[in-house]
């Protein structure tokens, strides 16, 4: 039996039946996080390099377009991705605007990449890019002397201006935990004189330090990490792991499904990226981790979930910018629960590709889920998620996610608009989900 049914003659629209259950093993394509800095440091190293199960969502490949304009050769093999480069000094104008499309890092990211550079540039994107913030990342590159601009509004399109001279060595502690401007800033430290230091009191994705080989110190509860323009680093060499962000919707959907066994295999076990399994956790979700090894720099291992009763939590402070992906899908976890869920001081989730508190709030209202909305954040009292229903993604591709998630724990039928969002993380979730259903 279908149970999932998509009609793309109603703006994109699928029909989410409950499932009886979900069983099987299952590996997702990789890590975006990683895909998107692992092809910009291929970037900088002069050689070949080869990135092994980089994922066909939108967003890396948004990145990787954008670095082929920039002069960089590549070719995909199946799933691996080919890079050659000429080295960090030596790419190429490109006399249009470069096309981020809906992804943040890659416009983030490459504003640290191309602020040292001796050309113009002009980032652009689609009209959800251009709507989120990028003073964040443009008050440092600034600070180092780049020549970078935006919208009066402080969003994207971002003007940067070629400079014949290295740019300026800062020591800046991140006022807001962000990876995106953390990473921005040690890449145009590759084209400072001396040495930058991003200085960041809560603890960011890590991924950008770990590939590049940097040296982090921790001092006073501090993460303190440098880089020099001297730097130098080989060509990539790699197996991108599945992603967890990802990963976490297929857990959350186990976890809310009656009678479900589910493996995900060859899954990150970043420490920076698996706080959400902490959350579960203390929700009562059985969660088993096992498998567990650290080829390429990268932690990864096996991820095995079962059916479980769950109980409300409050998630608030530091843990938010380590599981600011994931409360769309813990949203839909709490609201499964037998208690109160409730998320505070993640104000961050409005800028994301939707508003997110607005959105997650609108959906579980849909589906009968009593919540309070707050400036930062949300309450919501668990119980049964009714079906009967139709919401929209907001083209926001963890709310579609996280909403058909939803529709299979529903008391009937939900109805998901504007699916197609979910194409900017993994265009074959629906396939995926489908392939560990079973209604006998």
């Amino acid at each position: 039996m279908t149970l999932l049914t998509i009609n793309r003659s109603k703006k994109n629209t699928v029909s989410v039946t409950p499932a009886r259950r979900l069983h099987g093993e299952i590996e997702l394509p990789g890590d975006k996080s990683i895909a998107h800095r692992a092809a910009i440091i291929a970037t900088l190293a002069k050689g070949e390099s080869l990135i092994e199960n980089f994922p066909d969502a939108e967003d890396p490949q948004a990145t990787v377009t954008c670095l082929t304009k920039l002069g960089i050769e590549y070719e995909y093999v199946g799933k691996t991705l080919w890079l050659q480069s000429k080295g960090i000094n030596f790419l190429e104008e490109y006399d249009k605007p470069l096309n981020a499309m809906n992804s943040g890092t890659t416009m983030r990211l490459l504003a640290g990449l191309l602020s040292g550079q001796p050309f113009s540039t002009i980032i652009t994107g689609d009209e959800s890019l251009l709507e989120r913030p990028m003073r964040r990342i443009i008050k440092p590159l600034k600070m180092m002397n780049a020549y970078i601009s935006a919208s009066r509004r402080g969003t994207g399109p971002l003007k940067i201006r070629g400079r014949k001279n290295p740019l300026k060595n800062i020591r800046y502690e991140l006022p807001v935990a962000s990876a995106q401007v953390k990473s921005a800033i040690l890449l145009a430290g590759l084209y400072a004189y001396g040495t930058t230091t991003v200085i960041e009191s809560v603890p960011t994705r890590d991924h950008t330090e770990r590939m590049l080989g940097l040296p982090v110190k921790n001092y006073g509860g501090k993460n303190y990490i440098t880089i020099d323009k001297s730097f130098r680093f080989p060509p990539v060499r790699m197996v991108i792991p599945g992603d967890p962000s990802t990963a976490a919707f297929f857990i959350v959907a186990a976890l809310i499904t009656p009678d479900s066994e589910l493996v995900i295999k060859n899954c990150s076990l970043n420490p920076t990226r698996i706080a959400f399994l902490s959350v579960l956790g203390k929700m009562g979700a059985k969660i088993h981790v096992f498998n567990k090894r650290n080829p390429d720099g990268e932690p990864i291992g096996d991820i095995r979930v079962y059916t479980s009763a769950l109980r409300g939590v409050t998630v608030a402070g530091s843990q938010i910018p380590l599981i600011i992906d994931e409360i769309p899908i813990l949203a839909i976890a709490g609201a499964t629960s037998d208690s109160y869920f409730e998320v505070k001081d993640a104000r961050e989730l409005r800028y994301k590709e939707s508003d997110r508190i607005h959105s997650v709030v609108t959906t579980l209202r849909a589906m009968g889920i009593e919540v309070k909305e707050y400036d930062d954040g949300f309450v919501l009292r668990g119980g049964r998620l009714r079906g009967g229903a139709t919401v929209d993604s907001f083209g926001d591709h963890r709310v579609a996610m996280a909403s058909v998630i939803g529709g299979l724990a529903a008391d009937s039928e939900l109805t998901v608009r504007n699916i197609q969002a979910v194409s900017v993380s993994f265009p074959d979730f629906l396939n995926t989900i489908q392939s560990i259903i079973h209604n006998n």
